[in-house]
């Protein structure tokens, strides 16, 4: 959420802007701190890129770093070293140990800019909700944030981009008031595509925005900065759609898909 909201704030980078962890405490001896810090002057001073990225270990040993784009990542296990993973993309870059090795990985990036062009446009609006469809979901729970006075929802769908059929009227209503709704997936990987079945059909006849491969988080923090910096809810609607920050992939290669263990 940090790295997602800070992308969408900070705009026109002049250098990257790094988050740094560990997953260990710095008083363990399998501690990753001191490389993920280590790592960071490396991408500092080599990378081409002026974007906001999360800075953590690429695998278990202590053998690389990765750079991951702040909109496109997402902690994938609660304890690995390497937790953090790009979703739907390529991690920008790595740093190899012990030799500190710079390596871009993905050669779509925004690329550093003159620090006169920094912007910072630090609003965001309190007022949007995150809510899972699941199927018992409560359809009065959207008229309740409407009710609340909030402003914006980012739904994570089933599959391709669904709520139950129930909820629709919900929604609809929620868009007729000046609520702004965009579809993810929880799916993660892939997009949604709300033209494919009926469901999808109605929630865009409703009034929904499709969320295309952001990841929910990056979905929210993205409304939540547009709802606070744009009046006009048929622009946010628009930006809703069009890339800022990479935040969407229009093309996926099948190496950002991962393979897991089969036995």
């Amino acid at each position: 959420y940090t790295a997602a909201a800070l992308a969408f704030a900070l705009r026109n980078l002049p250098c990257p802007v790094m988050l740094v962890g560990a997953q260990r405490s710095s008083d363990r001896p399998s501690t990753d701190s001191v490389l993920n810090l280590r790592a960071c002057p490396v991408i500092a001073s080599r990378a081409p890129f002026g974007e906001v990225v999360v800075v953590m270990h690429g695998h278990t040993s202590d053998s690389y770093v990765l750079a991951h784009r702040g909109v496109k990542v997402r902690k994938m296990h609660s304890s690995r070293r390497d937790a953090f993973q790009s979703i739907n993309d390529v991690p920008l870059a790595r740093v190899d140990f012990p030799e500190r090795k710079f390596k871009l990985l993905n050669k779509r990036y925004l690329p550093r800019s003159e620090p006169q062009f920094f912007i910072a446009r630090t609003k965001f609006s309190s007022k949007v909700a995150l809510i899972k469809a699941y199927p018992g979901l409560d359809c009065e729970l959207i008229d309740y944030l409407v009710d609340k006075g909030y402003e914006g929802i980012v739904i994570e769908g089933t599959g391709l981009g669904h709520v139950r059929q129930e909820c629709i009227n919900a929604v609809k209503r929620a868009c007729e008031d000046g609520v702004v709704i965009v579809m993810t997936s929880q799916t993660l990987f892939g997009r949604v595509n709300m033209k494919v079945y009926t469901n999808g059909r109605k929630l865009i006849l409703a009034g929904v925005v499709p969320g295309s491969d952001m990841i929910p988080e990056t979905a929210y923090a993205k409304l939540s900065w547009l709802l606070a910096n744009v009046e006009d809810r048929s622009e946010v609607k628009s930006l809703m759609m069009r890339n800022l920050v990479n935040e969407i992939n229009e093309i996926h290669d099948i190496e950002t898909y991962p393979r897991w263990f089969h036995g």
